[in-house]
């Protein structure tokens, strides 16, 4: 068995009517267990390129899958021999997926329903689900038939999106798993901690495991006196969730709710949250880059090095790829789905929207190698954090504006393809050649930000001296 490669993720979802433009969004930062090599890709999967026997390389499982699958985008890792980790997609029905935000569980649930070591796990997700579902919540259902059949070896957060709705799910010990729809109006921060709280098993707006509820009376798991809050039941309440998780939900909430009074470590966050004004792919991007800025906790601040070092940020230099999946309900159905996309520590990339119903993506996204390349989107953006992180008050107002700059163009580009597709031939074609001209743009002008930090870099080097002749 191939050693597995185990994530850290930040999930965040919005509903239709929490965000700017009316469409559902499903995010989350792709972080590495470590900052090791971990290049990624972007591609279309289609469907005479779909396995129709899966087998995973992490564990000994293997199914055998439906027939006609569904073109899909994905950004599977570039790394042969680990297996492919799909991990974020919209498939060709306007259905997207993001798998998997890792979670935690406790020593109860897993005594009474054990890991499965031969189940699935992240690898195997999103490659067996997008391809074969038309809706958010024949996702959940997919996935959670296979999870009762063949158990998972690891505990994730999975979501779905379609037009209208977004399914958070999580699984639970080997078998079983819960998933609830997000309401319309709220949005979800999730990180690497079981989220789900208040659960509703007659609401119309919750999916379960067979016999989950039974389950949970059998093994006494309920530690409340009333209600039925799956945190409290299946998660983690520890010292590490104090730093790693709780403050990443709590600064993000603090953003769109700054009403809510809670403490960084609070261990009682709310799940569903609505916020104080609309969602932007801008709020999300910067949400999914932060680093707890303006708080005595930020790593690049003022504060004490004790406080700077305290919590885990969600920009991260174990961030390998970011994805935004939006499904846009103000335009046809042919053009609907975005797949935003960013390679490298988020603090310092640009977010790409690039139209997911085409057959290929740009060479400069697709064709990333294992060894350094500098030609490669993967491989620049993260020359640009390293870079960046050197000297993060030199280099922030530079990338600031490089930001600005990539996504104000690609904005503009796509307002005027939305307006052009209708007049076009062959779909695929133009919408392809529009991911180009995205692709372009953000090559160039990160290239170009990389030469200015350079020559700014240049002028603090300590080898140095104030004579010259």
């Amino acid at each position: 068995m191939k050693k597995r490669k185990f994530g850290s993720c930040t999930t965040m979802l919005v509903g239709k009517k929490a965000s700017m433009d009316g469409s559902t969004m499903i995010a989350r930062n792709e972080d590495s267990g470590t900052a090791n090599k971990n290049p990624q890709r972007f591609i279309v999967m289609n469907p005479e390129d779909q396995p129709t026997y899966y087998t995973s390389v992490q564990s000994a499982f293997e199914m055998q899958l439906p027939e006609n699958p569904l073109r899909y985008t994905a950004t599977p890792d570039a790394m042969e021999g680990f297996g492919i980790w799909g991990e974020s997609g919209i498939n060709s029905e306007n259905v997207a997926m993001t798998a998997t935000e890792t979670i935690t569980t406790n020593s109860r649930v897993l005594g009474a329903d054990p890991l499965v070591e031969d189940g699935i796990g992240e690898e195997d997700m999103l490659t067996i689900v997008l391809p074969y579902i038309y809706s958010a919540r024949e996702g959940v259902e997919r996935l959670g038939a296979i999870l009762e059949e063949y158990g998972t070896y690891e505990s994730n957060g999975v979501a779905f999106s379609d037009a209208d709705e977004i399914w958070y799910m999580e699984t639970i010990g080997g078998h079983h798993w819960a998933a609830i729809r997000i309401p319309d109006d709220a949005y979800v921060i999730a990180p690497n901690r079981f989220n789900i709280t208040h659960f509703d098993f007659a609401s119309d707006d919750t999916l379960c495991s067979t016999g989950l509820k039974e389950f949970i009376e059998k093994h006494h798991l309920n530690p409340d006196f009333e209600g039925t809050n799956l945190r409290h039941i299946f998660g983690s309440a520890t010292v590490k969730d104090t730093r790693y998780n709780n403050p990443r939900a709590w600064y993000i909430q603090k953003q769109f709710n700054p009403e809510l009074e809670y403490e960084p470590t609070e261990q009682n966050l709310p799940f569903i949250c609505y916020a104080n004004r609309k969602i932007s792919v801008e709020d999300v991007k910067w949400a999914l880059s932060s680093h707890f800025e303006n708080t005595p906790y930020d790593p690049y601040g003022e504060g004490e090095a004790k406080d700077r070092e305290l919590f885990r940020t969600i920009g991260l230099n174990r961030n390998q790829e970011s994805h935004i999946l939006q499904i846009r309900n103000d335009v046809p159905a042919h053009i609907a789905g975005i797949h935003w996309l960013a390679f490298g520590p988020n603090t310092f990339n640009a977010m790409v929207p690039f139209y997911a119903n085409v057959t290929d993506t740009p060479a400069c996204y697709r064709d990333t190698e294992e060894d350094f390349d500098i030609t490669k989107m993967h491989w620049l953006s993260h020359t640009i954090a390293l870079l960046g992180d050197t000297n993060f008050g030199l280099y922030h107002d530079m990338h600031s504006a490089y930001e600005q700059k990539v996504v104000a163009a690609c904005r503009n580009l796509q307002q005027n393809a939305d307006e052009e597709v209708e007049l076009q031939d062959d779909l695929h074609s133009y919408l392809e050649a529009v991911n180009e001209r995205y692709a372009k743009i953000a090559f160039d002008e990160t290239n170009k930000l990389l030469g200015n930090m350079v020559l700014a870099g240049t002028k603090k080097m300590k080898l140095s001296y104030s004579l010259s002749d």
